[in-house]
């Protein structure tokens, strides 16, 4: 079935299904009747009298994916699978082996073992990779082969895996499995707590603030708050996190939306644990949504210096509405604004480009805003640091090196082949980069960019033309100019890809629990974090 034929007929059916409840849908009831009424023939012919057999549940999921992509990638319709793990992301507990798992077609692998959790206790490792559940072999299973590793507490599962290339069984007993939202917290040093808070499920704000009280009464006279890397989650324990250190009844977010029921103002409703301890923040490209409201309003209220490199941009609301059959649909219905009236949204989703692609505000169109103490801010890109850390560019190459395991399969090998003794002495240098970079030539390591395909497209063009003859030498040399545009690329990044690999290096000698103990000896921005907590002129002058 044509995918832009599917897109021109379902957008509108779903529309409607979608907005059932708005005036849109009281103005439009005769049209969207009728887009309704003509997907249901369309569907019912297509499915009774196609040529090949159709499989109707995934026409319907294709139909629908290729409309909301026209949305946002926030807005996203969500089968019974889907829903079990937002509800696993929110609260953080599941039954399972203990373990983050990837899933390919022939195969589960490893990614992440949690300490003392299931599949650790039965010795498995990152980089295994399960090619047999039971009796099942993985690729042969048809459904989502992830859901053979669940089950039960106290049941057990037996695998069949590969490790280096040699084939090992083990059995694990399943249990509860719970991820924290903050993995580790502890003192950098005498005076200095240290929080890491990585997601906003139902539970951040209660271990952020049992964190926070532990660590006072540990001694800590100021506090890091590391958001790096965090997605972001539930709105309302942000806000909650935010009450942690400014006082009962001040504002933190608006929202805003097209439908008046959705446009709120949120306060702080309880009273702070702390509103004077000095606070700073870290946050990073990979720091989104509910970790730029908490950024955003503590840099706003001036109670926070906030370090690190200018977080995502992402500052749309999403509420899941049920459907049926057990599926639901996440919507943005709102904007979000920090208290001093900015949205830190980068994308614009509904003013494309010429290719359909969102495009980011510029910085020309940035708005100023101010602060509680009338220090400038921004809109339209995120939280920018008060103190600044060169952020990584965004490269298609250096994604395409990272979401081809090239970084993960690398640390695999690594492990295997170099007996750590402390892991804190581990610091990777020039020779182990050129080592990486071998190991992408032995992997094939390809990647086709964006100016590689419309050159190419052009030379078959050529072809066509009988022009090709004429081209062909300047061709070469524009390829040949690329591949090493590609290794000055790979060059450029060098200091970002080896925290890459040191990050997944370290994590498979000491778990991610001992990861944040090697930070705080070697991390750039925790110690620029503590040096300026260190002297509170020094913190005081970047919030006046």
């Amino acid at each position: 079935m044509n995918k832009l034929l599917k897109k021109r007929i379902i957008i509108p059916v779903l529309a409607g299904v979608l907005f059932l409840s708005t005036t849109a849908f009281r103005n439009d009831f005769f049209e969207i009747a009728k887009q309704i009424e003509i997907f249901t023939t369309l569907f019912k012919e297509l499915n009774m009298n196609y040529v090949d057999d159709t499989n109707p549940g995934d026409l319907m999921d294709t139909a629908i994916k290729s409309m909301l992509e026209n949305l946002d990638p926030y807005t996203n319709f969500m089968n019974e699978q889907d829903v079990e793990a937002a509800r696993i992301n929110n609260t953080g507990d599941y039954t399972g082996i203990g373990a983050k798992v990837k899933t390919l077609k022939d195969k589960l692998v490893i990614v992440e073992p949690y300490k003392n959790y299931p599949a650790d206790k039965a010795g498995l490792k990152a980089g295994d990779e399960i090619i047999k559940v039971g009796n099942t072999l993985i690729e042969t299973y048809k459904e989502d082969a992830g859901e053979l590793l669940k089950g039960a507490t106290d049941t057990p599962v037996e695998v069949t895996y590969k490790r280096q290339g040699k084939t090992q069984t083990a059995t694990i007993k399943r249990a509860e499995v719970e991820i924290k939202a903050v993995p580790h917290f502890s003192m950098v040093n005498n005076k200095t707590g240290y929080i890491v808070l990585s997601r906003f499920n139902d539970k951040a704000s209660a271990e952020t603030n049992y964190a926070l009280r532990d660590l006072k009464a540990q001694g800590a006279e100021r506090i890091i708050l590391d958001l790096r890397g965090n997605p972001g989650g539930l709105l309302n324990e942000a806000i909650n996190i935010v009450n942690l250190f400014i006082p009962k009844g001040q504002l933190v977010v608006t929202t805003k939306s097209k439908v008046k029921k959705y446009n709120k103002t949120y306060y702080t409703q309880n009273d702070a644990i702390d509103t004077q301890i000095p606070l700073v923040i870290l946050i990073d490209g990979s720091s989104a949504s509910a970790s730029e409201i908490v950024s955003g309003a503590l840099q706003d209220l001036d109670r926070a210096v906030i370090v690190g490199s200018r977080s995502f941009g992402k500052g749309l609301v999403q509420r899941p509405k049920e459907l049926v059959y057990g599926t639901q649909v996440k919507i943005t219905i709102s904007r979000y604004y920090t208290p001093s009236g900015r949205c830190i949204q980068a994308l614009d989703y509904w003013h494309r480009n010429e290719k359909g692609e969102a495009v980011r505000v510029k910085q020309e169109n940035y708005n100023e805003f101010k602060t509680k103490n009338g220090r400038k801010v921004f809109d339209g890109g995120g939280v920018f640091p008060d103190v600044s850390f060169n952020g990584t560019k965004n490269s298609s190459i250096i994604d395409a090196i990272v979401n081809n395991d090239l970084i993960f399969n690398y640390a695999t090998n690594y492990y295997y082949s170099h007996d750590v003794k402390d892991i804190n002495t581990l610091q990777l240098n020039d020779t182990d980069f050129s080592n990486f970079k071998n190991f992408l030539k032995t992997n094939n390591f390809s990647f086709e960019t964006e100016t590689e395909k419309a050159l190419n497209k052009a030379f078959e063009a050529a072809k066509n033309d009988d022009l090709d003859d004429n081209i062909k030498t300047d061709f070469n040399t524009l390829i040949s100019n690329l591949n090493k545009s590609k290794t000055t690329v790979i060059d450029e990044n060098k200091t970002y890809l080896l925290e890459l690999l040191t990050e997944d290096i370290v994590k498979r000698y000491v778990y991610r629990e001992g990861l944040y103990d090697y930070y705080k000896i070697h991390d750039s921005e925790i110690k620029k974090a503590t040096e300026i907590l260190g002297n509170q002129s020094t913190y005081l002058s970047y919030l006046k």
